[in-house]
């Protein structure tokens, strides 16, 4: 196990519940076509960004923040957006994970180029647009690469390039959360360069935690799709924290515990996780239940 490997015990069966109202399946395909349309323009848009990346002209970062929220908006969600805007130059920016929904709404902020698994670069569609629009692939499952992938995060910070990373490394519920995983701080202290933490939530307009959105564990992308297209009411909620400014802390582990905007989730939920239960207890008034075991250490 490594920084870049970390393991959530979130499972669509034991964490992700059914919207408590759904939108008719015309209505959801309709959502879906939308997201389609918008998707299939940016694949034939894409081709100019990349020649025009070469030079100084570009597509503007406007046009990609517009983008971004029309796909959210075209699958049913609503985003909010707040606090203040993003400094310009090389960036670190860091959000907890939750669903595919966190990359545009990322954009959203600020058009990044994403750090993703390599595994991506092989998804039908999604793979050749993600490297078109830059994404720097890690190989997460062979530690002799962490150095060199730190190397070429810092390289693409130091251009001036916004990145965005998730470094919980992997999806959790929303109701739970993991720490901040040390190893993308590194680029940012080498880089020497702000880092920029975006706290993710999501909730149904009527109250209660948006789980619909998660997409976790064993989870599909056309299951997860669809189940977002069929719910009624979610809200995207993206809390722009103010940015760490670089030379305030010496190194990652101070640099990644200032950034996490949400306190990692107790040993004991990650228990419940684990066990199956569907509704997590409240730090304050639960019991610990369950152990260590099953727990990995990363970062």
């Amino acid at each position: 196990m490594n920084g870049w490997l970390p393991s959530a015990p979130c499972t669509p069966a034991a964490c992700v519940e059914p919207a408590p109202a759904a939108v008719a399946v015309p209505r959801a395909v309709l959502r879906l076509a939308a997201v389609a349309a918008l998707v299939l323009t940016a694949i034939v848009l894409s081709p100019l960004g990349r020649a025009s990346s070469r030079s100084r002209a570009r597509i503007p970062d406007a046009w990609v923040r517009r983008w971004c929220r029309a796909v959210v908006r075209a699958i049913g969600v609503r985003p909010r957006i707040t606090g203040a805007g993003p400094p310009a130059g090389g960036l670190l920016l860091v959000a907890n994970h939750v669903s595919w929904l966190d990359i545009p709404l990322l954009a959203a902020v600020r058009p990044a180029r994403m750090l993703g698994k390599t595994e991506i670069r092989r998804w039908p569609v999604a793979g050749p647009l993600a490297a078109r629009a830059g994404t720097l692939f890690i190989e997460r499952d062979r530690l002799r690469a962490l150095p060199g992938t730190v190397s070429v995060i810092a390289d693409a910070l130091r251009t001036g390039s916004a990145v965005a990373a998730f470094p919980e490394g992997s999806t959790w519920c929303g109701r739970a959360h993991g720490r901040f995983h040390r190893a993308v701080f590194q680029a940012a202290l080498d880089a020497g360069v702000p880092v920029q933490p975006v706290r993710l939530r999501y909730r149904l307009a009527g109250g209660g935690t948006g789980t619909p959105a998660a997409f976790v564990g064993e989870d599909t992308l056309l299951a997860s799709l669809w189940r977002v297209a069929r719910t009624r009411g979610l809200v995207a909620e993206v809390e722009v924290h103010p940015a760490i400014a670089p030379g305030t802390h010496a190194d990652r582990r101070g640099l990644a515990a200032a950034a996490q905007p949400i306190a990692p989730a107790p040993l004991w939920t990650h228990a419940a996780l684990v066990a199956g239960h569907r509704t997590l207890p409240h730090p304050l008034t639960a019991t610990r239940t369950g152990d260590r075991r099953g727990m990995t250490r990363a970062g």
